[in-house]
C-alpha cells in the first residue's frame, strides 16, 4: 500500500496506541491533518498552541498514554515550547 508522509505519520502513531491528539491545524500540517478522518485517533482543537502541548503533557500524566500535541510550523513551533 503506498502512502504519503501525513498518513505513514498517522499510521505510527495508530500503532504506538495513540488514541488521542492536541492540537492547531495550519498550512505545512493540512496533509497530516487529511487522514485523520479515517483514524480512530481523537484529535481535540486547542485555541492556542501553548494549549496543545500543556493538553498533552497533562493527558499523559493523568492516563499514563502517549500525549501527543501538533502544530503547524513557523511561529506555532515557537510557541508550543515556550
Amino acid at each position: 500500500m503506498e502512502m504519503n508522509g501525513g498518513q505513514a505519520l498517522i499510521k505510527s502513531l495508530e500503532m504506538e496506541g495513540v488514541e488521542v491528539m492536541f492540537g492547531l491545524p495550519g498550512g505545512a500540517i493540512l496533509p497530516v491533518y487529511d487522514p485523520i478522518i479515517d483514524s480512530p485517533i481523537r484529535h481535540i482543537l486547542v485555541r492556542h498552541e501553548q494549549g496543545a502541548g500543556h493538553m498533552a503533557e497533562g493527558y499523559a500524566h493523568a492516563t499514563g498514554r502517549p500525549g501527543v500535541a501538533m502544530v503547524t510550523s513557523g511561529p506555532a513551533a515557537t510557541n508550543i515550547v515556550t
